[in-house]
């Protein structure tokens, strides 16, 4: 297992294998996303538009097995900005921790920590002195929730992650057996660098 850290022509090169992640990995709880190859190629077209962005790459011989992507949070999504206008933070200190998303067979190996540390020391490159991701609020009685799902708020905590009170973004995709797309709100964690 290596994992490497993507930025320019490395980083274009894998937005297709980061998308095929995404649709696969994304289609379980919480997220239960039913996507597409040219939805995914149009989302990620922000990483190819940042300068900064980053992807951290899990490589398993050639193949990606894991993804974790970042940008700064400026160059991201006008729905993850707006959350942002209430909080003090200016946007150009703010790196989006967007995507983290890493195949079944290859979690329980220190992964989602290397994930973090690399788009960490990338934001403390550039300047940037908050982290933010977030992650989708489904009801804790969705007829979708597995008995056994552990949400990872304990890792996040551990890695110095807390939500940030009234920090929500709001954005659509086609869930798992629906027809359209629908709105689903996503709380942001944060953390100083």
């Amino acid at each position: 297992m290596e994992v490497r850290v993507l930025t320019g022509a490395a980083l274009d090169a894998a937005l297709d294998d980061v998308a095929r992640l995404r649709i696969a990995v994304f289609r379980d709880w919480p997220y239960l996303y039913d996507g597409s190859l040219d939805y995914e190629r149009g989302y990620l077209e922000s990483y190819r538009a940042s300068a900064a962005a980053v992807v951290v790459g899990a490589f398993d011989g050639a193949r990606l097995v894991g993804a974790a992507t970042g940008t700064p949070l400026e160059d991201h999504a006008e729905d993850f900005t707006a959350p942002f206008a209430q909080t003090g933070l200016a946007l150009n200190q703010v790196f989006y921790c967007a995507e983290s998303v890493l195949l079944p067979d290859f979690r329980g190996q220190g992964l989602g920590h290397a994930f973090f540390d690399a788009r960490e020391a990338h934001a403390r490159g550039l300047g940037r002195s908050h982290s933010v991701f977030c992650s989708v609020i489904r009801s804790p009685d969705h007829p979708m929730r597995p008995a056994d799902y552990r949400p990872l708020d304990s890792f996040w905590r551990k890695r110095g992650y807390a939500p940030l009170p009234g920090v929500v973004a709001r954005f659509k995709w086609r869930d798992l057996g629906e027809a359209e797309s629908t709105e689903k709100p996503l709380q942001f964690w944060g953390r100083e660098l």
